[in-house]
């Protein structure tokens, strides 16, 4: 029950946020291949460095759990705010300047990537890059790193709250963010409700706004009068280093693996898939939309599981941190098996939902096929998804974060980019298909070796709150003991792993 009052709110957060994304796809299409791509590799290229800084603030989650367990949530403020406070300083120093300088990168990016691909005796055409769809890209990446402070502080702010078991808070703030999001497009994209036509630039500017929203909510809350009250929330609000050290250390494994996944899936669809053409591109970024619905609720059972064995470690409590894990993979693999039957089963009426009724039927036919082999590609991985993003959060929670960040970085660069390149140069007839095998290659051995390290059990010797280690004896009193009663319930304590102990 506990995992369901926590996750429920957090899975709809990351279903409000995918549907936003997939409705700004879904209008974007509407204008044509080659403004659906763009959108798609614009909003990547833009997420990869805003993916950095999300990753390392997503360990306040870590602190604010394990302090809360420990019975003490009054510390649990000073984390967010010096969460919101390092977001800022990255958006400042990196995002800013690189928007200024995206045009540049840009163009050299492609330009290495090819000639890397060259040293490997792999030859793509270079025309093959739409020149189109390389100007929407940039200009909607660029404004989305403008305004990714928004989204920072939002994701900042919404750890705190997922920390303290408290999510419906971050689900109010994302509906309605999401929901300014898509009227902003449909007003912007279109050129209704009297304002100027902008086409891609104006979901871009529909996102940031809806960050914005998104990111006021939860901080209005943060800073009430109850939540003041109860935590001294507006007291923690000066920048302080021994937090902020504590973030970033364990927080930047975490930063740097998603960030450097997303540069490879980066590469995977705006170099590898767009070197092959614009159809193929374009039935990436359909079948990868599709995949958003499938894996974003399953990241968000994997936010509520770090929050559980966070708080199950502060308390002391290791072995119902690991029933807490397990019923989370339970339950993600329920709902990502039946994304991936859905995908075998109406992956043509789900491509076709995406490909303009205007495009040219030859072009319209290559979506179609290409895209609908993408959707039985997703769906063989789609249970293997949900047992590796869920561990994950599971090691998070307990602050294992730095093996598990390696052994990411290691597998991604193997098999989504060399795999990829590899699949391209030896089977070139499968097109986009190649390349998505190797992805899916990643994302199974992936969940393969997150499985082995959480059931190696380093974790249960992190100690990241000096409490004396996992293994030390439950508090007797005070408002630990409290915590211990009311989420322990009625079950008997025994071992690690013992017999008899609820779920």
């Amino acid at each position: 029950m506990e995992l369901l009052v926590l996750a429920a709110p957090v899975a709809a957060t990351m279903v409000s946020y995918t549907i936003a994304q997939f409705v700004d796809g879904l209008m974007v299409s509407r204008l044509g291949a080659a403004e659906l791509a763009a959108q798609g590799n614009g909003g990547i290229i833009a997420f990869v460095p805003i993916a950095i800084t999300l990753g390392a603030l997503s360990v306040v989650n870590t602190y604010v759990s394990q302090n809360s367990g420990a019975g003490r949530p009054e510390r649990a403020p000073m984390y967010a705010w010096n969460g919101v406070w390092l977001g800022v300083l990255f958006w400042l120093i990196v995002l800013v300047p690189a928007a200024l300088c995206l045009r540049w990168l840009l163009v050299a990016g492609p330009s290495l990537t090819l000639d890397a691909a060259g040293l490997l005796g792999m030859t793509f055409e270079r025309d093959a890059y739409d020149p189109r769809v390389f100007e929407l890209q940039t200009s909607y990446a660029r404004i989305l790193l403008l305004g990714a402070v928004f989204t920072i502080s939002a994701r900042a702010i919404a750890q705190f709250f997922y920390g303290m078991h408290a999510p419906m808070t971050v689900f109010v703030a994302a509906l309605c963010g999401n929901i300014v999001n898509v009227v902003v497009n449909y007003a912007l994209i279109f050129g209704n409700f009297g304002m100027p036509q902008l086409g891609v630039v104006g979901a871009a500017i529909g996102t940031v706004i809806g960050s914005m929203v998104e990111a006021a909510i939860p901080m209005a809350i943060f800073l009430g009068p109850a939540m003041h009250r109860k935590f001294k929330t507006r007291s923690a609000w000066r920048p302080r280093l021994a937090p902020m050290r504590d973030i970033l250390k364990i927080g930047w494994p975490a930063g740097v693996t998603l960030g450097n996944e997303l540069v490879c899936w980066a590469i995977f669809m705006t170099a590898i898939l767009a070197s092959i053409g614009v159809a193929d591109n374009a039935a990436g970024w359909i079948g990868l939309r599709y995949m958003h619905l499938s894996f974003m609720p399953a990241v968000g059972i994997s936010i509520a599981v770090t929050a559980m064995v966070g708080k199950c470690i502060g308390m002391g409590r290791p072995d119902l941190a690991v029933k807490r894990a397990w019923l989370g993979v339970r339950v993600s693999i329920v709902y990502m098996g039946f994304c991936a039957a859905c995908f075998v089963i109406f992956r043509e009426p789900m491509v076709r939902l995406f490909i303009d009724p205007n495009a040219p039927p030859e072009m319209a036919e290559d979506i179609l096929r290409i895209g609908s082999q993408i959707m039985i590609c997703a769906a063989l991985f789609q249970i293997f998804d949900a047992l590796g993003i869920t561990l994950v959060g599971a090691l998070r929670g307990a602050g294992d974060t730095v093996w598990p960040g390696v052994a990411t970085v290691i597998m991604a660069w193997t098999f989504i980019i060399g795999g990829g390149w590899a699949m391209l140069a030896l089977f070139p007839d499968l097109r986009a298909l190649g390349p998505w095998i190797a992805a899916a290659a990643f994302i199974t051995v992936f969940a393969g070796v997150m499985a082995f390290r959480f059931m190696g059990g380093r974790w249960r010797s992190i100690d990241l709150l000096n409490t004396g280690g996992p293994d030390a004896p439950p508090p007797t009193d005070g408002p630990a003991a409290a915590i211990l009663g009311s989420v322990a319930g009625s079950e008997p304590v025994r071992g690690p792993g013992g017999p008899g102990e609820g779920v």
